[in-house]
């Protein structure tokens, strides 16, 4: 552990790289064929047509996720973009940040740099606003139960500029407090235990008595108290999760995050129920989109990424109250369906 407070404190150490191969790229833009075109289109029209937040600003547009089979049910619930209370400029960007009022301000403000400044190059205009600056924005992806996180995933897997602009609009207006464990070291410090396995330190999460009666009842609202009040007991899993283990790959820690943010979803749900958490899937999906982001992000933003989506798991973890994670609860007969049964839904 001390190695890795250590780097995070500044000791001048390299940062530490999870090299992982990057996963296959689906150029919606470039691409002839019927079904990417079709893509192509509904995204655009998401893009021009609806706001990235909706629902008196409480709810996030999962059209990008979702075009491929309900995207004229859903669309029915969405709204259009409306008028911010002013434009925002080159001077003033980093004012309004938090401020979802804002975010068709946002969006046409990244626009306008990806025209005008960077010559369409939508890769170009997330390393100025995202990957630069002492607080970069990069740091709080977490904010709106991680949505900024997952778009900026997949304009990456889609090469897609309009989702790039949306990822841009997204972590600027849902912005919050998080960034600041990332952003300022101190909040980084030794726990009393530590574990290189997330997933038996959610076992031992599951089990720790403190957290018993914090909240009457599940639900996204209570993750800001869980850090308003119990900001030290969150925040000690949070650096018990050792990830700085010398003799332990990078990529395999990763790899058991992952399996982590699966049995969070999966294991928790007794069979047969089907009733799979709403909120608990946002652990998973920004798994994902943290995979799809390592390999093409600069190596100093890799330990910090992979840690905001723990502190996110955590918070999620606890505001649902913990439930048990068995692996009795996963169906171990899958009657011969594979991912080919996924892929062609059927």
């Amino acid at each position: 552990m001390a190695s890795f407070v250590s780097w995070l404190l500044g000791a001048g150490e390299t940062p530490r790289s999870i090299d992982l191969e990057p996963v296959e790229v689906h150029n919606v833009e470039a691409n002839p064929e019927k079904r990417p075109r079709t893509l192509k289109h509904l995204l655009k029209a998401n893009h021009v047509n609806h706001s990235i937040i909706y629902h008196n600003l409480q709810f996030d547009n999962h059209i990008p996720k979702q075009l491929y089979h309900i995207y004229d049910v859903e669309a029915r619930d969405l709204e259009p973009w409306k008028e911010s209370p002013s434009e925002i400029a080159e001077d003033d960007w980093l004012y309004f940040l938090g401020d979802k009022r804002y975010q068709r301000a946002y969006v046409d403000f990244f626009e306008d740099a990806l025209a005008m400044k960077h010559a369409y190059n939508w890769k170009r205009v997330i390393e100025e606003y995202m990957l630069k600056g002492d607080e970069p924005l990069i740091n709080g992806l977490i904010g709106g139960l991680g949505h900024p996180l997952i778009h900026l995933g997949y304009a990456y897997e889609f090469d897609s500029r309009e989702i790039a602009m949306e990822a841009l609009g997204l972590a600027a207006t849902q912005y919050n407090f998080l960034h600041k464990y990332i952003d300022d070291r101190s909040y980084t410090r030794k726990a009393p235990f530590s574990s290189s396995s997330p997933l038996d330190l959610l076992n031992r999460l599951a089990s720790d008595s403190r957290f018993d009666g914090l909240f009457k009842s599940p639900g996204f609202g209570n993750i800001e108290p869980l850090f308003q009040k119990h900001e030290a007991l969150i925040l000690e899993y949070w650096n018990a999760w050792d990830i700085s283990t010398s003799s332990t790959n990078p990529v395999e820690l990763f790899r058991e995050s992952q399996e982590a943010a699966v049995a969070m979803l999966v294991a928790t749900v007794r069979p047969g129920t089907h009733a799979y958490n709403f909120f608990v899937v946002h652990v998973l999906t920004t798994s994902h989109a943290v995979r799809i982001l390592l390999p093409l992000l600069p190596v100093k933003f890799h330990v910090s990424l992979v840690r905001q989506w723990w502190l996110l798991a955590l918070a999620v973890y606890i505001a649902e109250l913990r439930p048990k994670i068995d692996p009795d609860y996963v169906p171990g007969d899958l009657k011969g369906k594979g991912w080919e049964h996924v892929e062609g839904g059927r």
